[in-house]
């Protein structure tokens, strides 16, 4: 049964807002093939190249929400948050490119040459720390919420499309951090922050914070569906067809 991580009746309703879009997710071909197993080891490795790249960004961003929180533990949980998204998960980068299937695959991928933020990437990364940085705190925080409660949720739909996963499931390790208790408690007070703070905001600004959870849910929608197609910045794809 997915968990559900509503803290309260303003939670329960940006949840149901975005329902839609976290359909859209839960139904990637990509999130399927991981489930399996069968996902192109070139496609899962270019979707965590990209995701050392984001987490970079979304530290800052969580750094900027510690800084201006005026509660002590509010800005403890931020600045925790964020060291973990460098130490915690790039760790976990490493461990899953040890295997030789995907360090195959990145080698592939990269070919010898460095990591570069996918359009998608940069954009995502661009919005959560100009949001944190320059917009109220409470649309910081409700920009940097989604990258918890949608992964916290896809966690429990991947282990119930897995299954029992074999020992040499190549994403079983990937699958397993996000469905752990550890990352539902910080995914649980990240809530309740988000909770208290739409329950004080003025409509206006309560408003503008719904809206930003709405947009970083469409890029967690798209981050994932562009790690999969290996989406770069090649310009010749918007190039019209020539016809003869």
């Amino acid at each position: 049964m997915i968990t559900n991580f509503a803290a309260g009746p303003q939670s329960t309703q940006l949840w149901n807002q975005v329902r839609p879009i976290i359909e859209e997710i839960e139904n990637l071909p990509f999130l399927s093939q991981l489930a399996d197993g069968s996902l192109d080891p070139v496609a899962f490795t270019n979707y965590i190249t990209q995701d050392s790249i984001y987490l970079t960004g979304y530290a800052q961003a969580m750094s900027f929400l510690a800084a201006r929180a005026e509660d002590r533990d509010e800005s403890r949980f931020w600045a925790n948050s964020a060291a973990e998204a460098i130490t915690v998960e790039e760790s976990m980068h490493e461990e899953l490119l040890a295997d030789e299937r995907l360090a195959a695959a990145r080698e592939s991928l990269l070919g010898g040459g460095a990591v570069k933020a996918s359009p998608t990437t940069l954009g995502y990364v661009s919005y959560l720390v100009a949001t944190a940085a320059a917009r109220s705190y409470g649309e910081g925080v409700a920009g940097v919420l989604p990258c918890f409660w949608v992964y916290a949720h896809m966690g429990k739909v991947l282990v119930e499309k897995a299954g029992r996963m074999s020992e040499d499931h190549p994403y079983r390790t990937w699958v397993e951090t996000y469905d752990s208790p550890e990352f539902d408690e910080a995914t649980r007070l990240a809530v309740e922050i988000l909770e208290r703070e739409l329950e004080t905001a003025p409509a206006a600004e309560a408003a503008r914070m719904r809206a930003a959870f709405e947009q970083a849910c469409v890029y967690e929608l798209h981050f994932w569906a562009s790690a999969h197609a290996l989406q770069n910045w090649d310009a010749t794809v918007f190039a019209p067809a020539v016809t003869v």
